[in-house]
């Protein structure tokens, strides 16, 4: 489900629907929009559906308990377009596993972008790939990480990435299949909800701003089924589905709470944190962009030359070192992630936070959130400005900042920073 209170169409919806890889999209209450690839309700009469989008005047989304459904625009077999398609490897697999999977079809020009539609369209996670056979499937620790097959075992060479796997007609090895997700959304970590019960401790999800606090919301709702909080309100953000922006930041009804806070009374409102630290320089980056553009759009080449930039450094890199020195210093439990090892290393970083939050987790809920990582949260492209924004002093700042966070962390005994940034 997709929430845009103020500026919901209804080519929005379709276009959401699409790269999602759904042929229907459905408008309800004026602003939210629901996809999927079966029609299961009679039709209901035209007046029921009396509410206009939020913003498109005049056209039709749904009522009260009514939904507006459009069928999306065909596109041409091989040219449809998704987003959210990873590779997951190379796997072993024997006939009696490949015989439990729900889906399969014998297609004599079988592609892998053949059989991922198709895997989409039955609205299954998984794309499982030996030509002329294509699977469709659920996510499963059949197919963990670790137990892919190595590069001399798969035809495929492991020099190929996501993107140049994607698409290509190299057929596995005998029993061995090629695995990619699609862009449909597990059911299985599809449902969230407030804490059943409501918690006497509050935990923080505390970050310098850019550093990916929202994408790791989004990884804590999947992982563990129930809503983040936090300490302000963005509309935007509860306009794309995370519902406790608008509960009460200590109502001790979600699972953590969103702040950038860093001063010892805000902290010490906290029983315990989780602090994500992120490389300054992307960080400093994503806020600019965010600051400029919003969540998902990026600064312009004029932004970027304009003094606003090195004055948005001076003030805002020393916050990042403050920020997590304040953490460490007044923060009473604490659990250290780096943004870069989630990217690395993301289910065992994700049992690392689930057991912090004394929150119990399946494997298939763990593998399924993995599958549905990128959520509507990744700034696509890497658009940066032409030039290095970054001048010599700003470096050397920054790169002080950086050893002072890593000595803090390391007198700690906390993970210390990433070796990819910590200046030589």
């Amino acid at each position: 489900m997709l929430y845009d209170l103020r500026k919901m169409t209804s080519s929005l919806c379709q276009d959401t629907c699409s790269e999602s890889g759904y042929q229907f999209a459905g408008l309800e209450y004026g602003a939210e929009c629901h996809c999927g690839n079966r029609i299961s309700s009679p039709q209901a009469p035209e007046e029921d559906c009396s509410l206009v989008c939020r913003g498109e005047r005049g056209s039709p989304c749904g009522g009260v308990g009514r939904l507006s459904i459009y069928k999306v625009e065909e596109q041409l077999p091989g040219h449809r377009k998704f987003r959210n398609i990873h590779r997951r490897g190379c796997f072993k697999l024997t006939n009696s596993t490949i015989g439990t999977f729900p889906i399969h079809s014998f297609q004599p020009n079988l592609t892998m972008q053949s059989c991922i539609e198709m895997c989409t369209d039955k609205e299954l996670p998984l794309a499982v790939l030996k030509k002329p056979h294509c699977f469709c499937t659920w996510t499963s620790s059949l197919f963990n990480i670790n137990q892919q097959s190595n590069k001399q075992e798969c035809a495929e060479s492991s020099s190929q990435n996501h993107t140049e796997s994607f698409g290509s007609t190299a057929p596995a090895d005998s029993d061995h299949y090629q695995v990619y997700h699609t862009p449909v959304l597990d059911s299985r970590c599809k449902e969230r909800m407030f804490l059943p019960h409501r918690s006497s401790s509050l935990v923080a999800l505390s970050s310098f701003p850019g550093a990916g606090n929202t994408w790791v919301r989004h990884l804590i709702e999947l992982v563990t089924g129930y809503y983040t909080g936090s300490f302000y309100f963005d509309g935007s953000l509860y306009n794309r589905g995370f519902k406790g922006e608008k509960d009460y930041w200590k109502s001790g009804r979600s699972i953590c709470v969103k702040t950038h806070e860093s001063g010892q009374k805000e902290i010490e409102m906290f029983d315990s944190a989780i602090l994500l630290i992120r490389n300054p320089y992307r960080s400093l980056i994503a806020e600019f962009n965010r600051k400029c553009a919003g969540h998902l759009g990026h600064a312009t080449e004029a932004q970027w030359e304009s003094k606003e930039w090195p004055e948005f450094v001076s003030s805002y890199a020393p916050w990042w070192a403050s920020h997590a020195l304040s953490w460490m210093k007044f923060g009473r439990r604490l659990l250290v992630v780096h943004y870069e090892e989630l990217q690395r290393a993301l289910l065992s970083q994700l049992r690392l936070i689930a057991a912090f939050l004394n929150i119990t987790i399946s494997e298939e809920r763990l593998l399924c959130s993995q599958s549905n990582q990128d959520g509507f949260f990744k700034r696509p492209g890497a658009q940066r400005p032409s030039f290095d924004p970054f001048t010599p002093d700003m470096r050397q700042m920054i790169d002080s900042f950086i050893l002072t966070v890593d000595l803090a962390l390391q007198s700690r005994n906390f993970s210390r920073i990433p070796q990819e940034y910590l200046p030589r």
